[in-house]
Order: C-alpha cells, then sequence, then structure tokens
C-alpha cells in the first residue's frame, strides 16, 4: 500500500518525506489557499521534495477549460497527475487525457457508479471521500471502498484505488485492510502512524536495563 501526504506545504511535505515512508504528494485548491503563496511557487517547491506523484488539481468545471489547465500541469513535471472532478466534463476529460498520456486522478467520487465509470476510463486513480461519507453515515466510507476494490479485482480495471479524505489512524488502518492501493493522509494523521504507549514504555525499558549493566555497544 502506498502512503501519500495530503497537503499544499513544503515544510510538511519536506518533514513526512525524510521520514522515509511517504510515496507521493495530494493537493487540491482548499490546501493550496491555506499555504499563503502562489501556487507555481508552491508546486516547484513540492517537485525539488519528492520524487513521486503528485496530484495537482485543475479549478475548471467544463471540458475544454480543464483540458487547457491539465496540459499546462502535466507540462510542469514528470510527476504530475492531473486530478479531475468526477462530472460528466470531467470524465470527458479524462477520456482525451489517456489518449494524450497524461496520467489522472479522478476526485470526489462518492458513489460505486462513479467509481466504476473511472474504471472502465482507465484513469490512474480513483479517489473516493472516506471520511466525507463517513460524516453522513458511520462506515459509508469503508463500504464504498470496499465495493471498489470488489468490482475492479472483478473486471480487472487497473485503476488505483486512492483513499481519500482520511481523517484518523483508524481510517487509514481500515484502508489497508480493505485493499486500497494508494491512501492520501493529511500531516498530522502521519505523525501518529508511529506513535504508542508502549513503544514509548518499551523504549524506556530497555534504555534503563541497558544502562543499569553499563554496556557500551561494540563499536568505535
Amino acid at each position: 500500500m502506498e502512503l501519500f501526504i495530503d497537503s499544499a506545504d513544503p515544510k510538511e511535505i519536506q518533514t513526512a518525506w525524510d521520514w522515509g515512508f511517504i510515496d507521493g504528494v495530494t493537493t487540491n485548491p482548499s490546501l493550496a489557499a491555506k499555504v499563503g503563496r502562489p501556487y507555481r511557487q508552491i508546486v516547484l517547491q513540492i517537485f525539488e521534495i519528492v520524487d513521486g506523484p503528485v496530484s495537482l488539481e485543475v479549478i475548471a468545471t467544463e471540458y475544454d477549460q480543464m483540458l487547457e489547465q491539465a496540459r499546462a500541469l502535466a507540462a510542469l513535471h514528470p510527476v504530475v497527475v492531473v486530478k479531475i472532478p468526477c462530472t460528466r466534463d470531467g470524465l470527458k476529460a479524462v477520456k482525451t487525457l489517456k489518449k494524450e498520456g497524461i496520467k489522472t486522478n479522478v476526485t470526489l467520487v462518492f458513489s460505486g457508479g462513479q467509481a466504476l465509470a473511472v474504471g472502465k476510463l482507465g484513469s490512474d486513480y480513483v479517489s473516493p471521500f472516506v471520511g466525507r461519507l463517513d460524516d453522513i453515515a458511520t462506515h459509508a466510507g469503508d463500504d464504498l471502498v470496499s465495493n471498489i476494490r470488489q468490482t475492479y479485482d472483478r473486471y480487472g480495471f487497473g485503476t488505483k484505488i486512492l483513499a481519500a479524505s482520511i481523517r484518523d489512524l483508524q481510517h487509514l488502518e481500515k484502508m489497508a485492510l480493505i485493499g486500497a492501493d494508494v491512501a492520501t493522509v493529511p500531516f498530522n494523521v502521519l505523525e501518529t502512524i508511529t506513535n504508542h504507549p508502549l513503544t514509548d514504555k518499551g523504549l524506556q525499558r530497555f534504555l534503563q536495563d541497558w544502562q543499569a549493566a553499563g554496556l557500551e555497544l561494540p563499536i568505535e
């Protein structure tokens, strides 16, 4: 399972990338707006940090404008994956962009029907929004990702399931069990992955025992 950081903040991305277990980045207009810097400046800095996929989203809602923006974003760097909303114009754009060799990530997916259409078009990624569905009904996000997994496996779709809107570590762990190919996770949740009180307690005990025994590592 791949892990992406869901952020447009280069400082967060650099920190997470240095941890060593992050594979890529997803951004969106809302995240970019929070940084408070020119968007082009932000993404160029991100490219200097990571060497994995970086999803950049179009802000157009009509087919022709989506294509124009998608081509411009893809031209920025080979790692760019263009995020396209799951609308009729968006899916039409995905079909054209695939023919042009531009990678796509269809975002704002909330139903199995939407995911089916995305898979048939052969988009590189489909992004079901787990947390936003769970806000409406408990486990709705889990059920959607599970249904997409079964559908894609049954029909051999190559589209990667990118679980988005991850709210906490439990969400992430569920996505791993269900079989999402990727999860994109906000920085504050990524920070919790390695945290556990028993790990801290065990480490403290190891160090206390070592010091009490007066041992030294066999290195110079």
